[in-house]
């Protein structure tokens, strides 16, 4: 038996704060086993959440100097994470890093937050960059969640993720699929922006608005839910083509919430209806606390068994994962599916700094 002990660092499009977990993976039998130690996120500070807001406006140089503090942030918070919790061994750093540039089509990605930084601040063993070389080999370098839906929760037909974009997992033909669907926390943040709140809790004013069936209608027709996988979104995207069909529209925000809410309910469903008209859904992901977007997507998928785990799992499953990831690369397997992004191969993706 193979035991590794990982800290998974993780911060999603929607800004709300770094993800960081402490986890066991164990090998046994060709099997993989985790638990989830211990995890906490971590709130930005006003100054980094609004640099890491705009960083995609930055110079060059400006860039290049926040990679850096970025990834001497990821440091300090490691290290402090160790005091705290008293963690007595820890044997990698895996780190997601921050997403600026999503471009596949255009052949990069970047992830801020500099591995090197990383490592020689909390002095750890350290893995980053994951998503880098699958975009060399001409993928979407994304979703890379997938192949630890497949060899840590292998009982579930879906393993569905509620985040800054909603993106899902399956079997199909003895291979891995996976691909983003739509926005959820980017778009429902967004709009909750014009109440005077951060975020809509529990969905209590998506559920006091009225959906418009124009805007609902106009968004469903985005060209991207008529494409094929592999596919994925990023906040280009959302700037590009949804956000300004939303803004065209002069109803409340309420409303908008509402007709947001039901977008995404009805494209998850579409989307897992087409492929099976049963089965067990794993959801996870902040947007799994928003209880009117939880109600409307189970009233659209009355036959399938949804399974609502730990709050720990819910909010900290992408940290696990990413852990996952860095121990995947140290043991020199494959943790990037071909299948799922669309590259010309199956890859172990990530950067590997030594801490010292």
């Amino acid at each position: 038996m193979k035991a590794y002990d990982v800290i998974g660092l993780m911060s999603g499009t929607s800004l709300d704060g770094l993800d960081i977990a402490h986890c066991t993976l164990e090998l046994y039998n060709g099997k993989w086993k985790h638990s989830l130690n211990c995890a906490e996120t971590i709130k930005y500070s006003k100054d980094w959440y609004l640099k890491l807001k705009e960083a995609h406006f930055l110079s060059a140089e400006e860039l290049l100097q926040t990679h850096s503090e970025y990834g001497v942030l990821l440091g300090n918070a490691v290290k402090g994470f160790i005091r705290n919790y008293n963690l007595k061994k820890v044997d990698l750093v895996s780190s997601h890093g921050h997403t600026i540039f999503h471009r596949p089509e255009n052949g990069f990605t970047f992830q801020l937050g500099n591995g090197a930084s990383l490592a020689s601040t909390c002095g750890i063993k350290t893995v980053c960059d994951f998503r880098i070389t699958d975009v060399a080999l001409k993928g979407q370098g994304a979703p890379l969640v997938p192949i630890g839906d497949k060899l840590l929760f292998p009982e579930f037909e879906f393993c569905l993720n509620l985040g800054g974009f909603s993106n899902i997992s399956f079997e199909d033909k003895g291979k891995r699929i996976a691909f983003d669907i739509c926005p959820v926390n980017t778009a429902l943040n967004y709009l909750a922006a014009f109440k005077g709140k951060a975020f809509d809790r529990n969905g209590l004013l998506a559920e006091s608005g009225k959906v418009d069936k124009g805007l609902l209608g106009k968004l469903n027709k985005l060209e991207y839910y008529h494409k094929k996988q592999p596919k994925s979104l990023g906040r280009e995207w959302l700037l590009m083509y949804f956000l300004p069909i939303v803004d065209s529209y002069k109803i409340p925000a309420e409303d908008k919430l509402a007709t947001v809410t039901e977008h995404v309910a009805w494209q998850i469903s579409n989307v897992i209806l087409n492929k099976s008209k049963k089965g067990k859904i794993l959801i996870t992901g902040g947007g799994t606390n928003n209880k009117f977007l939880i109600n409307k997507i189970k009233e659209k998928l009355l036959t399938h068994q949804i399974i609502i785990p730990s709050q720990n799992l819910i909010d900290f499953k992408e940290a696990l994962i990413f852990a996952f990831l860095g121990v995947l690369k140290i043991e020199q397997k494959i943790n990037t599916l071909s299948s799922v992004t669309g590259a010309i191969k199956d890859s172990s993706g990530g950067t590997v700094f030594l801490g010292v």
